[in-house]
């Protein structure tokens, strides 16, 4: 049986089929994700360029993934979510396809950089479940469970993914392989079309073009610094100067988003209470999350008999572990619910940060068999699932009904930024005496590695302390009554 929130809409679906459709678009999220891991050398070839320039790729997606959520997320506060989820994939699913007919590197870097428009979309689906549990009486509880399934989706699809591409890659010709993900994504458009419901946006003024601009200048500059610092190293002047201006524009940012009734950042409600700490956990999350994966997978196939470490993986262990991790990433997910009834929302957060940290301290004293490496991945996606299915749950709850979007789609963006300046860290400590691009270009250290493993576990340790000083969120809205939907 349908139901009419308090806001008036008579969805078309119920609750239950509107996750369902979301989770189709999360299957795609994951597809994307897990697709192109196990084929860039193959892309590489396909392209005719070194495979550490695959490394581009990676910086030209974070930019325009960390630029975009605040604009989308603003967006879709304004117009609607659904409309804002409809454009996002249409960007994405040219991207996609761009990268399956691009004819050289410069084409696909521009595709790939434009792909990255999907990281908007959990975001978006955690604020059109949360407008849609509106006058349940269990609104909270509702977001939080359906985020865990979603969560849950998308993992199990990025293992889909890798194995797919995997299989297919000596088969079929590099045009058909990338043509995949593209016809998914396109699939998932028409999807959201029919099945999701096409609610009015609730907040008021319009698109904050002045903010747009000053937080673009920040973000790029910073960007630039750290794209510069893994190409020339922790010495490069120009690199530091570009960090320092990007900081510097944040001063007028702040002021002149604080002088606005209708930002674009609103940071008035970043730095509320309830909001902070969610922020800052998912930039601190976002340095493990997002910034230790190269490096995991660079130690697990360094042979240890020359470099007096590693693992001497195959590339087909290295999928194994990335396998085991998801598989914990959505174990994590599925049982936030559960976690979060037996301990509460709050110390199911700080106790999912506490298992990222153990899994990361885990790594400093154990890291010499495969065995190891796998109990060390495990530990940690438990803890990192239950995060990235909780954090915009948990910021949607403590944001009012007309700015959901933006702040379930600044954890996406606090995170990317996280995940980006972490990346630049552990290439500098990981370059020390050699290259992180290939084994032909120099080893490692182990210290560095040792480093990658510190920062993320005391990352992760700073965030579960961040996590303590959020005031508990209200619990009417979790007491357990029947719910039509």
């Amino acid at each position: 049986m349908t139901q009419t929130s308090s806001t008036g809409l008579k969805p078309v679906h119920g609750l239950f089929a509107i996750v369902g459709f979301l989770v189709c678009v999360e299957v795609a999220s994951g597809v994307l994700q897990g697709y192109y891991t196990p084929i860039y050398p193959d892309i590489a070839e396909h392209l005719g360029i070194p495979e550490g320039d695959v490394n581009w790729f990676e910086a030209a997606q974070l930019i325009v993934s960390a630029l975009c959520v605040p604009l989308l997320a603003r967006l879709g506060d304004l117009v609607g979510h659904k409309k804002v989820l409809l454009l996002s994939t249409a960007v994405t699913a040219l991207g996609s396809w761009v990268l399956a007919f691009a004819p050289n590197f410069t084409t696909f870097l521009i595709g790939w950089a434009i792909q990255g428009a999907y990281v908007v979309w959990l975001p978006l689906e955690v604020a059109i479940i949360y407008r849609r549990t509106a006058g349940t009486g269990q609104q909270t509880r509702l977001t939080r469970r359906s985020a865990a399934i979603l969560v849950g989706a998308l993992e199990l699809s990025v293992i889909v993914g890798a194995l797919t591409s995997g299989a297919l890659v000596e088969a079929t010709s590099m045009t058909v392989l990338l043509m995949l993900p593209a016809i998914v994504v396109t699939i998932c458009l028409g999807l959201i079309w029919w099945g999701i419901e096409d609610a009015p946006g609730e907040a008021s003024g319009g698109i904050d073009y002045g903010g747009l601009a000053l937080i673009t200048a920040a973000l790029g500059l910073v960007m630039a610094g750290l794209v510069v610092v893994r190409l020339e190293g922790a010495g490069s002047v120009v690199a530091w100067l570009l960090v320092l201006a990007g900081l510097a524009v944040l001063v007028p940012f702040v002021r002149y988003e604080n002088s606005l009734d209708e930002p674009l950042i609103d940071v008035r409600l970043l730095s509320s209470a309830a909001q902070w700490p969610v922020q800052l956990t998912a930039f601190l999350f976002g340095m493990s999350v997002l910034g230790a994966q190269i490096p995991l997978s660079t130690f697990a196939q360094t042979d240890p008999d020359s470099a007096g470490y590693g693992l001497g993986a195959s590339s087909g262990f290295v999928s194994t572990l990335i396998g085991v991790y998801v598989i914990f990433l959505a174990i994590g997910a599925f049982t936030l619910p559960l976690s979060s009834r037996l301990l509460g929302p709050r110390a199911a957060l700080v106790a999912s940060s506490l298992l990222v940290a153990l899994g990361y301290g885990m790594w400093l004293a154990m890291h010499d068999t495969t065995a190891q490496a796998l109990t060390n991945m495990a530990v940690i996606g438990l803890g990192s699932g239950a995060l990235v299915a909780a954090l915009p749950a948990t910021a949607a709850a403590s944001a009012p009904p007309e700015r959901t979007g933006f702040a379930t789609g600044m954890t996406n963006a606090t995170k990317t930024v996280g995940g980006a300046i972490a990346s630049a860290v552990f290439a500098i400590a990981l370059t020390a005496t050699g290259s992180l691009d290939g084994p032909d270009e120099g080893k490692a250290p182990l210290s560095g590695y040792l480093t990658v493993w510190a920062v993320c576990a005391v990352a992760s340790l700073i965030a579960a302390g961040v996590l303590l000083m959020m005031p508990k969120v209200a619990e009417d809205e979790d007491v357990e009554r029947p719910v039509v939907v």
